[in-house]
C-alpha cells in the first residue's frame, strides 16, 4: 500500500487509537495543532513546508479537539512519539492549567500556544506575543513602543499574550477591551506597574480597561493609533465587525489577528475608511518560526515559511 502525506484532520477518537489511525502515514505525524474549529489552520502548510527545508522526517497536522477533549487528547499525546504541538482557539488558557511547565512567555499571558513534550512532560511557550511584535514591525513599519493601542477580546489567549507584549514595550497607551468586563479590569491589574511612568501627552490614561458598547469604544479611539482584534470575528464570513465600521478614522492601524481566504468585515471596514489594515498571517507566520525554534533548538526557515503561506 502505498504511503500517505496527510493534512487530514484526525480527532480525540484517533489518538486513542493512534497506531491505527496513522498506519498508511509516512513520514511520521509527531507535531500538529489542537483547535475548535481548525480546518482552516494554515499551520500545518507552513510548518510541513519547513520540516522538509530542513530534512526533518515528520510531519504535522491538524486535530479537532473539542474544549472538553483537551485534558484527555494532552494526556494520549504524552504516551505517544510526539514533539509538540500548537494551541489555537479555544484551548490557550484551558492548556495553561494542563502543562507540567511554562516558560516565562507562557506564565506571564496565563495562556500556552506551544507544548513541547520532554520525558513526558508538557513543557508550554507562548509565541504569540513575540509573534505579534513582529508583525506590527513587518506590515506597519512602526514598533509597539510607539504606540496607543486598544485590544477587543483582551479576555482571551490571544488577546492577553498581545497586552503583555504591549505592557513589556513599554507602548505609549494600552486600552482593553472586553465583553466580561470583569476579565479585562483583571488584567489591568496585573499590567498596571508597567504604566506607571509618565509618557503620554495629554488627559488620556495610559492603561485603561472599558466594555465594548459603541459609546465606550468612541471615547476611546480618539486616543488610539493601533486596533487589534483578538477576538474569532471575522472567522466566519458573515461576522460583524468587532469594532464599528463608523468609528474607524484614517489614523488609525487595524489589525485583525483572524486570517482566512477572505478579507473581514473589519479589514474591509478600515479600508473604506482609508485606515492601513493588516490580516493575521504576519503574527502566523512570526509565532509558527518560534514555535519551530522552540521544539527544534534551531533556527527556522523563515523565507521557505512564508512562501508556504502564500
Amino acid at each position: 500500500m502505498k504511503k500517505k502525506r496527510t493534512t487530514e484532520r484526525y480527532t480525540l477518537a484517533d489518538l486513542e487509537n493512534w497506531r491505527e489511525a496513522v498506519r498508511d502515514v509516512d513520514p511520521p505525524i509527531r507535531l500538529g495543532v489542537f483547535g475548535d474549529p481548525v480546518a482552516h489552520s494554515l499551520s500545518p502548510q507552513m510548518q510541513n513546508a519547513a520540516l522538509r527545508a530542513c530534512k526533518i522526517d515528520m510531519q504535522y497536522a491538524r486535530f479537532h479537539i473539542r474544549a472538553n477533549e483537551l485534558r484527555s487528547a494532552l494526556r494520549f499525546l504524552r504516551e505517544l512519539d510526539f514533539i509538540g504541538v500548537n494551541l489555537t482557539v479555544p484551548h490557550k488558557i484551558a492548556a495553561f492549567a494542563q502543562i507540567d511547565e511554562a516558560d516565562e512567555s507562557a506564565n506571564r499571558a496565563g495562556a500556552v500556544n506551544t507544548i513541547s513534550f520532554r520525558d513526558k512532560n508538557l513543557i508550554g511557550s507562548n509565541t504569540d506575543s513575540e509573534g505579534f511584535l513582529r508583525a506590527i514591525r513587518a506590515e506597519f513599519s512602526v514598533d509597539l513602543r510607539d504606540l496607543r493601542v486598544l485590544i477587543v477580546g483582551a479576555g482571551g489567549g490571544t488577546g492577553q499574550a498581545i497586552a503583555w507584549q504591549c505592557a513589556l514595550e513599554n507602548c505609549e497607551r494600552l486600552v482593553l477591551v472586553n465583553r466580561t468586563l470583569e476579565k479585562a479590569q483583571a488584567l489591568a491589574e496585573r499590567l498596571r506597574p508597567f504604566f506607571a511612568g509618565p509618557r503620554v501627552l495629554g488627559p488620556a490614561a495610559r492603561l485603561e480597561a472599558v466594555p465594548g458598547d459603541e459609546a465606550a469604544l468612541r471615547a476611546q479611539l480618539a486616543d488610539v493609533d493601533l486596533i487589534v482584534n483578538a477576538t474569532p470575528l471575522g472567522m466566519n464570513p458573515s461576522d460583524p465587525t468587532p469594532i464599528p465600521a463608523r468609528l474607524l478614522a484614517p489614523h488609525h492601524m487595524v489589525f485583525d489577528a483572524v486570517y482566512g481566504p477572505s478579507t473581514t468585515s473589519l479589514l474591509r471596514a478600515a479600508d473604506e475608511a482609508g485606515a492601513r489594515g493588516a490580516n493575521g498571517l504576519s503574527m502566523l507566520l512570526h509565532q509558527g518560526t518560534l514555535s519551530f525554534s522552540f521544539w527544534f533548538d534551531r533556527e527556522a526557515p523563515i523565507e521557505t515559511m512564508r512562501k508556504a503561506l502564500l
